[in-house]
Protein backbone atom coordinates (compact mmCIF):
# COMPACT_ATOMS: atom_id res chain seq x y z
CA UNK A 1 0.00 0.00 0.00
CA UNK A 2 1.39 3.29 -1.00
CA UNK A 3 1.09 5.95 1.44
CA UNK A 4 0.38 10.10 0.54
CA UNK A 5 1.78 12.32 3.77
CA UNK A 6 -0.89 15.31 3.30
CA UNK A 7 -1.80 18.43 5.59
CA UNK A 8 -5.19 18.99 6.00
CA UNK A 9 -6.14 22.20 7.47
CA UNK A 10 -9.47 23.58 9.21
CA UNK A 11 -10.77 25.10 5.67
CA UNK A 12 -9.79 21.86 4.09
CA UNK A 13 -6.87 22.77 1.80
CA UNK A 14 -4.60 20.33 0.91
CA UNK A 15 -0.41 20.83 1.42
CA UNK A 16 1.97 17.91 0.28
CA UNK A 17 5.67 17.89 1.15
CA UNK A 18 8.24 18.86 -1.41
CA UNK A 19 9.75 16.07 -1.87
CA UNK A 20 7.41 13.66 -4.03
CA UNK A 21 9.24 12.26 -6.90
CA UNK A 22 5.26 12.89 -8.66
CA UNK A 23 2.48 14.68 -9.50
CA UNK A 24 -0.90 13.65 -7.66
CA UNK A 25 -4.37 14.97 -7.50
CA UNK A 26 -6.25 14.83 -4.50
CA UNK A 27 -9.82 15.32 -3.77
CA UNK A 28 -10.81 16.12 -0.29
CA UNK A 29 -14.76 16.85 0.81
CA UNK A 30 -16.55 17.51 4.07
CA UNK A 31 -19.94 18.10 4.79
CA UNK A 32 -19.93 21.59 3.52
CA UNK A 33 -17.57 21.55 0.22
CA UNK A 34 -15.28 19.78 -2.07
CA UNK A 35 -11.58 21.22 -2.62
CA UNK A 36 -9.87 19.37 -6.01
CA UNK A 37 -5.86 21.07 -5.94
CA UNK A 38 -2.46 19.97 -6.69
CA UNK A 39 -0.11 20.40 -4.38
CA UNK A 40 -0.68 24.19 -2.75
CA UNK A 41 0.69 26.19 0.06
CA UNK A 42 -1.91 26.75 2.05
CA UNK A 43 -1.08 27.88 5.39
CA UNK A 44 -3.15 27.40 8.69
CA UNK A 45 -2.77 27.74 12.28
CA UNK A 46 -4.70 24.78 13.16
CA UNK A 47 -3.62 22.17 11.22
CA UNK A 48 -3.89 17.77 11.44
CA UNK A 49 -1.18 16.03 9.56
CA UNK A 50 -2.04 12.71 8.41
CA UNK A 51 -0.99 9.87 5.72
CA UNK A 52 -4.14 8.41 3.03
CA UNK A 53 -3.34 5.38 0.76
CA UNK A 54 -3.58 6.23 -2.67
CA UNK A 55 -7.40 5.36 -2.87
CA UNK A 56 -10.68 7.00 -1.40
CA UNK A 57 -10.67 6.98 1.90
CA UNK A 58 -12.57 8.74 4.79
CA UNK A 59 -10.81 10.24 7.68
CA UNK A 60 -12.13 12.09 11.34
CA UNK A 61 -10.30 14.85 12.55
CA UNK A 62 -10.24 15.37 16.30
CA UNK A 63 -12.57 18.05 16.48
CA UNK A 64 -15.44 15.29 15.09
CA UNK A 65 -15.57 16.21 11.48
CA UNK A 66 -15.28 13.94 8.89
CA UNK A 67 -13.52 13.97 5.25
CA UNK A 68 -12.89 11.91 2.50
CA UNK A 69 -9.57 11.70 0.68
CA UNK A 70 -9.03 10.68 -3.09
CA UNK A 71 -5.41 10.79 -4.12
CA UNK A 72 -4.20 9.32 -7.80
CA UNK A 73 -0.97 8.29 -9.04
CA UNK A 74 -1.76 8.56 -12.99
CA UNK A 75 -0.04 11.80 -13.28
CA UNK A 76 3.68 10.84 -12.75
CA UNK A 77 6.39 13.15 -13.22
CA UNK A 78 9.92 11.62 -12.67
CA UNK A 79 12.25 13.42 -10.30
CA UNK A 80 16.23 13.52 -12.25
CA UNK A 81 19.45 14.57 -10.06
CA UNK A 82 18.36 12.13 -6.91
CA UNK A 83 17.61 8.72 -6.53
CA UNK A 84 13.53 8.36 -6.00
CA UNK A 85 12.60 4.92 -3.70
CA UNK A 86 9.71 3.22 -5.65
CA UNK A 87 7.64 0.08 -4.90
CA UNK A 88 5.72 -2.45 -6.63
CA UNK A 89 2.93 0.72 -7.18
CA UNK A 90 4.67 3.38 -8.20
CA UNK A 91 7.66 1.63 -10.27
CA UNK A 92 5.51 1.49 -13.59
CA UNK A 93 4.09 4.64 -13.75
CA UNK A 94 7.59 6.62 -13.20
CA UNK A 95 9.20 4.53 -16.03
CA UNK A 96 6.06 5.71 -18.68
CA UNK A 97 5.87 9.32 -16.71
CA UNK A 98 10.14 9.29 -17.82
CA UNK A 99 9.33 8.95 -21.70
CA UNK A 100 12.91 8.62 -23.83
CA UNK A 101 14.74 9.18 -20.73
CA UNK A 102 17.05 6.67 -19.67
CA UNK A 103 15.80 4.95 -16.54
CA UNK A 104 18.05 3.17 -14.40
CA UNK A 105 16.99 0.93 -11.33
CA UNK A 106 18.79 -0.37 -8.38
CA UNK A 107 17.19 -2.91 -7.38
CA UNK A 108 18.42 -3.73 -3.10
CA UNK A 109 17.69 -5.42 -0.05
CA UNK A 110 18.53 -3.98 3.43
CA UNK A 111 20.71 -6.83 4.74
CA UNK A 112 23.01 -6.68 1.70
CA UNK A 113 26.54 -5.08 2.46
CA UNK A 114 27.36 -4.51 -1.49
CA UNK A 115 24.24 -2.96 -1.92
CA UNK A 116 25.18 -0.68 0.49
CA UNK A 117 28.64 -0.17 -0.56
CA UNK A 118 27.07 0.78 -4.13
CA UNK A 119 24.21 3.04 -2.48
CA UNK A 120 26.49 6.30 -2.40
CA UNK A 121 28.13 5.71 -5.57
CA UNK A 122 24.51 5.50 -7.10
CA UNK A 123 23.55 9.10 -5.52
CA UNK A 124 26.75 10.51 -7.02
CA UNK A 125 25.49 9.03 -10.09
CA UNK A 126 22.40 10.57 -10.12
CA UNK A 127 23.64 13.67 -9.59
CA UNK A 128 26.15 13.67 -12.19
CA UNK A 129 23.29 12.65 -15.25
CA UNK A 130 20.77 15.06 -15.22
CA UNK A 131 19.08 13.44 -18.30
CA UNK A 132 18.54 9.94 -16.76
CA UNK A 133 16.12 8.75 -13.61
CA UNK A 134 17.51 6.84 -10.68
CA UNK A 135 14.86 4.55 -9.20
CA UNK A 136 15.47 2.30 -6.26
CA UNK A 137 13.39 -0.74 -5.46
CA UNK A 138 13.75 -2.71 -2.03
CA UNK A 139 13.03 -6.24 -2.88
CA UNK A 140 11.06 -7.48 0.12
CA UNK A 141 8.45 -9.24 0.09
CA UNK A 142 6.12 -6.66 -0.28
CA UNK A 143 7.94 -5.96 -3.43
CA UNK A 144 8.57 -9.41 -4.64
CA UNK A 145 5.79 -9.23 -7.61
CA UNK A 146 8.37 -6.84 -9.40
CA UNK A 147 11.27 -7.67 -8.56
CA UNK A 148 9.85 -11.57 -10.01
CA UNK A 149 8.81 -9.85 -13.15
CA UNK A 150 11.89 -8.00 -13.62
CA UNK A 151 13.62 -11.46 -13.47
CA UNK A 152 15.78 -10.36 -10.37
CA UNK A 153 18.28 -13.72 -9.25
CA UNK A 154 20.85 -11.78 -7.47
CA UNK A 155 21.05 -7.61 -5.20
CA UNK A 156 22.59 -5.74 -5.80
CA UNK A 157 21.11 -5.85 -9.97
CA UNK A 158 21.17 -2.92 -11.57
CA UNK A 159 18.20 -2.82 -14.97
CA UNK A 160 18.60 -0.05 -17.37
CA UNK A 161 15.57 0.66 -19.18
CA UNK A 162 14.85 2.87 -22.27
CA UNK A 163 11.27 3.27 -23.70
CA UNK A 164 9.72 0.68 -21.03
CA UNK A 165 12.19 -1.69 -21.92
CA UNK A 166 14.79 -2.88 -20.14
CA UNK A 167 17.77 -2.85 -22.75
CA UNK A 168 20.76 -3.69 -20.11
CA UNK A 169 21.73 -5.04 -16.81
CA UNK A 170 24.70 -5.08 -14.48
CA UNK A 171 24.41 -7.71 -11.68
CA UNK A 172 26.94 -7.41 -8.62
CA UNK A 173 28.29 -4.28 -7.09
CA UNK A 174 30.64 -3.53 -10.63
CA UNK A 175 30.42 0.72 -10.87
CA UNK A 176 32.60 0.60 -13.78
CA UNK A 177 30.41 -1.93 -15.41
CA UNK A 178 27.18 0.20 -14.46
CA UNK A 179 29.10 3.82 -15.21
CA UNK A 180 29.72 2.05 -18.79
CA UNK A 181 26.30 0.67 -19.76
CA UNK A 182 24.38 3.60 -18.64
CA UNK A 183 26.75 5.89 -21.12
CA UNK A 184 25.97 3.19 -23.26
CA UNK A 185 22.21 3.46 -23.27
CA UNK A 186 22.57 6.92 -23.15
CA UNK A 187 24.67 7.22 -26.59
CA UNK A 188 22.51 5.08 -28.10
Amino acid sequence: MSLLHLQVSSSSAVRSPPSLPYKYHTTVTNASSTHSSFPSSSKSSKSSSLAVASSSTKHQLNNGSSFRVRSSLDTVEPTVGQVTEVDKDTFWPIVKGAGDKTVVLDMYTQWCGPCKVMAPKYQELSEKYSDVVFLKLDCNQENKPLAKELGIRVVPTFKILKDNKVVKEVTGAKFDDLVVAIENVRSS
